[in-house]
């Protein structure tokens, strides 16, 4: 088993003049890269720096702006044989609240937001490290809850490496390009380190310009001649969105053989408007590749295959709101790819195997998973051997099909509901929906739950809360009991995007919408 801090010594030995990493202004341009040999120069450089202020095994806090910086300081945890804790930079001069809650959590000795004043000069012979010893703390989204940190050993990052070197027919010849934050789990093991375990070089850019400017995404996956690229669905939407508006740049796009897919739920008609929109581009819709990971996992737990395409399963509606998956006309479910790992998929209530095509929750083992999180929080979650994902799905044709999160299903008279599912509908009703700025979830009633939606909205028209209740119950069979109507920016969404759910029912209850409210009793 190669680890990475082994590996970079022996690139910088073997390559030391090859790029590793570019990264990429707001018009594309590039405006710093790092050799193998400056990498793992100023790398050894952090690490005597660290040496001098921390004990083996103390917490780093890694708070820098997008850039190559991070990736440097990261490498100098590694080689210090100290805890990195990648965290997100502060937006408009304010830390945000859950960067506190990870800072009492893991409890640092140094918080690193510079290296500039680091003397690069300074060496440190660095010694071996244990697979089994820990290389950094990747915190959870918080999604479903507050963020917990993930403790990552060497070994997990060297097995996860393989695994996606395996699933998605890398070779050192596969440059990649990324715009994923570098704190995020996608961004630092799928385009920062999986590139350093190839041999391969990784073009970079900010998250920000990506939100601002996503053709440039493409624009650089063209000039790059970029093998793998990719990102959270929303991801391939706006591409899209932005291709309708604006006259699109020149593109060859023939060089793309995995455009990854992933971080959050799938959306069949994503994946097709991508393929349509960009076709004429040389993009090939084989190369969509779905995928499914979680950072309890390191990243990567299941994919598609190299030039296999996305596999598709329409259900039945009914069965599905029952919790079986029924081949039917409903609802087109779009496949995760085959497991690179041992999935089970278990009744959450009794733990027992779930039946077949019956779906339950994705319980996965295997080198990749994580020992625990940090402080012993949550221990029930890696009992038994599994951890226990908190995703919904079904394995069927050997294919992982993930449904929802067992944390937010909607359980009302009987039926099995899937937020995403909901909100989609209603995202997809009215121009004036805010994209992505949508929540559903259930709150306590009389007799049973009650079905809530809050919509993000553009602005305010006459037509617009009935069209979205219609559709839900056109779509769902479903009354919505409560739909407000609200500013844009009120949904408190996660660093990468992943809607807080949990947060928002919170603040329904607690009445702190207080936009437009529209309601009705069902």
């Amino acid at each position: 088993m190669r680890l990475l801090p082994d590996i970079l010594h022996a690139r910088a030995a073997n390559q030391p003049d090859d790029r590793a990493y570019v990264f990429l202004d707001d018009r594309g341009a590039e405006s710093e890269a790092l050799t193998y040999g400056e990498l793992y120069s100023r790398a050894v450089g952090v690490a005597a720096y660290l040496r001098g202020r921390c004990e083996p095994g103390d917490r780093v806090i890694l708070m820098f702006p997008p850039g190559l910086d991070f990736v440097v300081a990261y490498f100098g945890c590694l080689y210090a044989h100290v805890i990195a804790v990648p965290v997100s930079p502060p937006r408009n001069n304010r830390i945000q609240h859950a960067t506190h809650n990870i800072i009492a959590d893991c409890d640092p000795a140094i918080v690193l937001t510079s290296i500039d004043d680091i003397d690069r000069g300074a060496t440190v012979d660095p010694e071996q490290c244990d697979a089994a010893s820990v290389a950094f703390l990747q915190y959870t989204s918080g999604s479903t809850s507050a963020p917990k940190g993930v403790i990552v050993s060497h070994g997990n990052l060297a097995a996860n490496q393989e695994q996606i070197q395996r699933a998605m027919g890398h070779d050192e010849k596969s440059t990649f390009v990324g715009w994923a934050p570098l704190f995020h789990d996608q961004g630092l093991i799928g385009n920062v380190l999986q590139p350093m375990h190839l041999g391969a070089t990784s073009y970079l850019m900010s998250p920000g310009v990506f939100i601002r400017r996503p053709l440039l995404w493409l624009s650089a996956i063209s000039k790059y001649r970029a093998h793998s690229s990719g990102g959270p669905n929303f991801a391939f939407d706006a591409c899209v969105a932005h291709a309708q508006r604006v006259d699109l740049p020149a593109l060859d796009l023939s060089s793309w053989r995995v455009a990854f897919d992933g971080a959050e739920p799938i959306r069949p008609d994503s994946l097709r408007r991508f393929a349509e929109t960009f076709a004429p581009f040389g993009f090939d819709p084989n190369a969509l590749y779905p995928c499914y990971g979680l950072a309890e996992a390191t990243l990567f737990v299941s994919g598609s295959r190299k030039g296999r395409g996305p596999r598709y399963l329409e259900a039945d509606s009914d069965e599905l709101s029952r919790g079986h998956i029924v081949l039917g006309r409903g609802r087109k479910l779009v496949g995760s790819g085959i497991p690179e790992a041992d999935i089970r998929i278990v009744d959450p209530q009794t733990r027992a195997p779930s039946e077949p095509n019956r779906i339950g929750e994705i319980w996965v083992a295997g080198p990749q998973v994580a020992r625990g999180y940090w402080n012993g929080r949550n221990p029930d979650a890696f009992d038994d051997g599994y951890l226990h994902t908190g995703d919904l799905g079904a394995v069927i044709d050997d294919e992982l099909y993930v449904v929802g999160r067992l944390k937010d299903q909607i359980i009302i008279r009987g039926r099995n509901f899937y937020p995403h599912d909901i909100e989609l509908t209603a995202q997809s009703t009215h121009p004036a929906v805010r994209p992505g700025g949508c929540a559903a979830f259930a709150v306590p009633g009389v007799d049973t739950d009650r079905l809530v939606v809050i919509v993000e909205i553009r602005e305010a028209l006459p037509d617009i809360a009935g069209a979205i209740r219609a559709a839900i119950v056109r779509e769902h069979e479903i009354a919505v009991a409560d739909l407000v109507l609200s500013a844009p920016g009120r949904l408190q969404k996660t660093s990468s995007g992943k809607m807080m759910r949990a947060v928002a029912k919170k603040q329904y209850l607690e009445g702190g919408f207080d936009a437009d409210r529209e309601k009705s009793r069902v």
